[in-house]
Formats: C-alpha cells, structure tokens, sequence
C-alpha cells in the first residue's frame, strides 16, 4: 500500500470562516498521522472570502472555488504522481472539486460520498448559496458552468459512478425543494446502512464503485455523517447518525482497497471542540482506519 501524504486544504469558500478552516491544525496536533513514512505534502491557502452572493451564479464564492479547485488539484496530483496516497484535510465540503479534478485529469473514478447530508442543492434552492451543500451536484455536472466545467473537462463524475452512503436528510432537503438525486446514482441512507450493517453496506458499495471501468475511487467524509450526540462540533446539525465503531468499520473497509485513491475530511469545526477531546477521538477513528492501508 502507498504510503500516506497529508494536504490542509482550509478553505472555507463554500461555507463561511466558522472555524472548519481549522480543522487540520487540530487533527494534526491530535496526532494525525503517526504511520510511519506519512509525509506533509503542503497547505493550499485560500483566496480572500467574499460573504456576498454572486448575483450571476446564485453561488457564494463561485470565482474563488474554481481557482482553488485547480490550486489543490495540483497538490494532489503531485502525491498521486509521487506514488503516495493523500490524505485531504478540509475546510468545507467544496475541496472535493479540487480533489475530484486531480482524478478527472488522469481518466475515469468514482466517489464513496460520506455524508449526513446529499449536498445536492440547486443555487436557487440553497438559502445562502453555500457550494458546501452542493458539491455532490456540482460534481455530476448540475450547477454554474464556471463549477461544472473545470478546465473544460465537464462533470468531474458520471453518476453512476456514485455512492451517497449514510445521509439521513431526506426530510430535510424534500422540504427546501433540493433537486432529487438522478436515478443512476446509488444511494444508500442511513436506515439502509443499518438494515445490513455498516460493514456489509460498505463492502456492497465498493464493489459497486469498482465493478466498472474507473480506475479507482474517492472516498469524502463529511464528519457529520457520525451521530450528533458524539458529534456536535460541526455547523449543520442533524440528529442521529453513524456510531464511531460504524464510520471506522467503513472507513477500514473503504480505504483497505488498494483501488482507494484518496481521502478527504471536511467539516469538523475545533471550535465547538472547546476541550480537543472530539478531535482527540475523530483522529483515533482515522488513524485506526488508515492502518488498513499500512
């Protein structure tokens, strides 16, 4: 297995400086990672935040995201081209443009989407235009063509290429007329993961994500797909969610396959963390994960 090179990437263009953007100084200082050979592979500083909506867009940031997207993309395709895995640590929920751009450059992948929520927005339904709740949807090719059409290169996935595992938004999002997800796109929520257990659920979607013709797969972890009671500290709360024992039993059966080609943590907020010990345990859940691949 490859031998594992962090990114900070701390942006927070897609959402708001609510504290995500230090994330990786926190899961850094709680020791992510001790494996041997881990190198720091740099931090991709964002451009300036505009808190104003782009009237063109409906999206906040939408020039600054773009840019950022090819500024990481770079950073990780210096890893993947280095022969080492890389580990992401956001920052909002818009990295993995930059993240699936890196992949989109060197042909067809797919994406294990963690998440409590789909992200699946439409700008016009998204009430403050936060590319955080629409990274899924940008991804696929449905939004602002400045977003959807990277470097000309069109949607960054196929949706068949997809796997939205363990959200529990449905209500939610049918509620504030979010676009529903296209057919094609496998979607498993959180009662699903629970009807046959978080392992199994994980091993029938990464079969699913390499039963085709990508090359690889992403794996995204937004942290508020784990159970608001043992994760408060991020800024859309939902009740319920994955277990820790649930997330790292995935996260080791995701990451374990030597087809996995990155991973990505977003929306941890230190500062709802005031004692460290969320980021304490979250790193232990990571670290254990990652053994998979060491």
């Amino acid at each position: 297995m490859r031998e594992l090179a962090i990114i900070e990437a701390p942006s927070v263009l897609g959402l708001r400086p609510s504290g995500v953007q230090d994330l990786p100084a926190a899961l850094l200082d709680a020791g992510l990672s001790a494996h041997p050979g881990t190198v720091h592979a740099g931090r991709i500083e964002a451009p300036a935040y505009d808190p104003r909506r782009d009237a063109d867009t409906g999206v906040l940031n939408p020039g600054g995201i773009a840019q950022y997207s090819v500024r990481l993309a770079d950073a990780v395709g210096a890893v993947l081209d280095a022969g080492r895995f890389p580990v992401v640590l956001g920052g909002d929920c818009s990295i993995l443009l930059g993240n699936l751009l890196a992949l989109r450059r060197r042909g067809r992948y797919g994406l294990l989407f963690l998440d409590g929520h789909t992200d699946f927005y439409q700008p016009s339904a998204e009430p403050t235009g936060e590319a955080a709740s629409m990274e899924l949807a940008l991804a696929t090719g449905r939004g602002p063509r400045l977003l959807t059409d990277l470097e000309g290169r069109g949607p960054l996935l196929r949706d068949e290429d997809v796997v939205a595992f363990g959200f529990r938004d449905s209500a939610e999002s049918s509620r504030d007329g979010m676009q529903p997800l296209p057919p094609q796109l496998h979607a498993i929520d959180l009662d699903g993961v629970r009807a046959t257990g978080a392992a199994t659920a994980a091993r029938r979607a990464i079969d699913r994500l390499t039963a085709g013709e990508n090359a690889g797969y992403w794996v995204h972890l937004d942290v508020d797909i784990l159970d608001d009671a043992i994760m408060p500290a991020v800024d859309y709360r939902i009740p319920g969610g994955l277990t820790w024992q649930e997330l790292e039993s995935v996260l080791r059966t995701a990451l374990g396959d030597e087809r996995a080609a990155g991973l990505d943590v977003t929306i941890f907020n230190p500062r709802l963390d005031p004692d460290g010990s969320i980021a304490v345990r979250l790193t232990e859940c990571l670290n254990r994960a990652l053994s998979a691949r060491t």
